[in-house]
């Protein structure tokens, strides 16, 4: 469900394995764009079977692969998707994708995820590195072994035998903070910059905000019972990368500001944990969003 970068990547990985069991869901004018084009993925084409969601129920994993602010319109199609065997994962990067998506449907259909890949969309169509080592897709059950979990086990099966790199973790929790921490302190200060992640090495000052807005997670994690390992290498990225939200601001296209800083605020407010960085940071990137939209053309 959603193939943009993310969807992209599971795309290509499941498609000659599953065939036509591998369904792209999609509605009105969306559905005919992609039956009729289909999505050009690392220079090579793929037709696609779109389906409804109605015509879609039953089907045994749903891979939640949305733009943040397109999850809440999106439930009521999640839940159309489900039946009671029905498995749940979201590649979506939040820290709280999976508690709105289980609200909606119940917890015991949802296995918690979290995706590493990098990836950037050209004219001719979406394009990344095939992730390897600890890169990829994790997954998991908070409090269960990766190797006793039935539901862990059969996603696994599902991506066995693809370039898809699929990892079972013991501590799901931690990983999909991890990977948060560095999204809210490496995705926001490029973003509001319009510069690569050198900055970070570069500049004293980028590093610093950085720094800052990575101690707000953890100390919001912390007083969610989560204690992720902190992890500041940025290793292999060319110093000219370009993150998800600065891709989003350069496009024009709204960002998922709301899924980090936003989040962040409404933890923080909810624990009684401060988070002036992200606050601050967070009303920043709405202002460039607001700049895109040409809220600020004055003569």
């Amino acid at each position: 469900f959603g193939a943009g970068a993310v969807g992209a990547y599971v795309i290509q990985g499941l498609y000659d394995k599953l065939g036509e069991d591998l369904m792209v869901i999609a509605s009105g004018s969306r559905k005919d764009r992609l039956e009729k084009e289909g999505l050009m993925i690392n220079g090579r084409h793929y037709p696609l079977h779109v389906r409804e969601p109605e015509e879609a129920k039953g089907v045994d994993l749903v891979i939640v692969c949305l733009k943040y602010n397109a999850l809440a319109p999106s439930l009521e199609e999640i839940a159309a998707l489900v039946d009671a065997h029905t498995l749940v994962i979201s590649l979506m990067n939040g820290v709280d994708s999976e508690e709105v998506i289980g609200e909606r449907i119940g917890m015991d259909h949802v296995v918690h995820a979290v995706i590493k890949i990098a990836s950037h969309r050209k004219q001719e169509g979406i394009f990344f590195e095939l992730p390897f080592g600890p890169m990829g897709i994790t997954i998991g059950e908070p409090g269960i072994r990766a190797e006793d979990s039935e539901k862990v086990r059969a996603i696994l099966e599902v991506f066995s035998g693809t370039n898809l790199c699929c990892h079972g973790s013991d501590a799901i929790l931690e990983a999909i903070w991890e990977k948060f921490a560095l999204n809210v302190s490496r995705n926001i200060p490029q973003a509001i910059l319009g510069i690569g992640v050198g900055c970070y090495t570069d500049s004293e000052y980028c590093g610093m905000l950085a720094e800052r807005l990575e101690d707000e997670v953890y100390a919001v994690a912390k007083a969610r019972g989560i204690h992720p390992s902190r992890n500041r290498k940025l290793a292999g990225q060319a110093k000219a990368a370009r993150y998800s939200t600065l891709q989003d601001l350069d496009a024009g296209r709204p960002t998922e500001v709301d899924m980090f800083c936003g989040a962040m605020v409404r933890m923080g407010k909810a624990l009684g944990v401060p988070t002036p960085y992200c606050e601050c940071t967070g009303l920043l990137v709405r202002a460039l969003e607001e700049k895109n939209q040409g809220k600020f053309n004055y003569s």
